[in-house]
């Protein structure tokens, strides 16, 4: 587990975590019908390691069991739920799109996905992609020293449920720092008051995977790629947390990243 406990090394983990959410604003003018997830991979590879030199941290990423991704970023398309491999599929106009990144800096990891929208789309489209990003906003809201990991999985599943949409369970935020995973994994779903308690410096991923229609999910044969059971669209998105001691602090921001929620005091994401 990452606890952050100077300011220096907090100052790292700040620059890592903006970058990362710098190669989202930049690929974001170049996701439009008629281009390939391939293609958005080779631009954001190309940025990452010539204009921000830094280093992918998925590029070969094989944990037990699987065989090394090839991707600078995971491409999830409309049913995919996540670490979609970019390929030579065209993206055409309604599809939606996750584009999930994470960038060593420093020896500091910086993680971070966003929806995008390419073309028309549906309403139900729409509807699930607000809803899971004000989903990742209530578990954050919850995020303060001394408060539980309960606390937030209820929330995320609590807003979710409500509108009708279900909680990926396989997946879920994880410790992040000098290292790209680690304790503790944060739930999507849970009870109030139980799990770990928080403390001031800890870092972590809130990043909710919630689908249209129900929660169970299947791997496909690349060994990587995560889709609905029921090929219902699914949307995530994710920020890089640090806790303090009276709330949190939002890593990931970027000028080109959506405004927080309204139910979000703006002074209180630094």
């Amino acid at each position: 587990m990452s606890i952050i406990n100077n300011e220096n090394d907090l100052n790292k983990m700040r620059s890592a975590c903006k970058d990362a959410a710098k190669i989202l604003d930049f690929i974001t003018s170049y996701v439009k019908p008629g281009v390939t997830t391939r293609y958005l991979d080779k631009l954001c590879l190309e940025y990452l390691t010539n204009e921000l030199k830094v280093k992918s941290a998925t590029i070969g990423y094989a944990p037990q069991g699987h065989s090394p991704f090839p991707g600078s970023i995971c491409t999830s398309v409309n049913h995919q739920v996540c670490h979609g491999i970019p390929n030579d599929k065209i993206l055409k106009n309604g599809d939606s799109l996750n584009i999930d990144v994470t960038i060593i800096k420093d020896g500091w990891y910086g993680d971070t996905s966003r929806m995008y929208h390419i073309g028309d789309q549906s309403i139900q489209s729409l509807r699930l992609s607000e809803i899971t990003y004000e989903c990742m906003w209530k578990g954050i809201q919850k995020v303060k020293n001394s408060v539980r990991l309960g606390d937030i999985g209820h929330a995320i599943q609590k807003h979710a449920e409500e509108a009708g949409f279900s909680v990926v369970r396989e997946f879920c935020g994880h410790g992040i720092g000098r290292k790209f995973h680690e304790d503790p994994q944060v739930l999507h779903y849970g009870k109030p008051n139980t799990g770990e308690i928080l403390r001031t410096g800890m870092l972590f991923t809130i990043e909710p995977m919630i689908n249209a229609g129900k929660k169970e999910i299947k791997q496909l044969s690349d060994g990587w790629t995560i889709v609905t059971k029921d090929h219902s669209l699914s949307a995530q998105w994710e920020h890089t947390i640090c806790v303090t001691d009276d709330g949190y602090e939002v890593l990931t921001l970027s000028p080109g990243a959506p405004k927080p929620p309204s139910f979000i005091d703006n002074q209180d994401i630094f």
